[in-house]
């Protein structure tokens, strides 16, 4: 695989993630808004339309993947079966009892998994299948 394929899969896996990112921040942001819910209830309604539309775009467009997709799906909730617990843990903490901000946690949250889960995709989830679905772009 070039050197240059990677840059480009791991731009791609970014600007995807930043429009995952707008929609976990948007909705999170409505939330607290519009809801009188503590931080948790509020992240994790966010955070799984985040999962959905960036699973979604990053098999399609950045991995290019032909593999099985509820496989690679159930390989995501198992990270997500980690990342969020740990995640929503930590991040109620900072927002409740340290007084942090709950759309900074959410931004330091959102920041650790788009680093953790680029890695655990491209080396775990499609490893394998990369580049298996042609298509126009061929």
């Amino acid at each position: 695989m070039s050197k240059q394929k990677e840059i480009t899969r791991g731009i791609k896996f970014v600007l995807f993630s930043i429009s995952a990112g707008v929609i976990e921040i948007v909705s999170f942001a409505l939330l607290e808004a519009f809801t009188p819910w503590a931080y948790w209830p509020k992240y994790l309604i966010a955070l799984t339309l985040s999962i959905l539309w960036n699973f979604t775009l990053n098999r399609q467009f950045t991995f290019r993947s032909a593999g099985n997709v509820p496989i690679a799906m159930l390989k995501v909730a198992c990270f997500y079966a980690v990342f969020t617990p740990l995640s929503t843990f930590f991040g109620n903490y900072l927002a409740e009892t340290c007084g942090w901000n709950d759309i900074f946690v959410t931004l330091l949250n959102m920041a650790a998994n788009l680093i953790t889960e680029y890695l655990y995709d491209r080396y775990f989830v499609f490893r394998k299948t990369i580049d298996t679905k042609k298509g126009k772009h061929e």
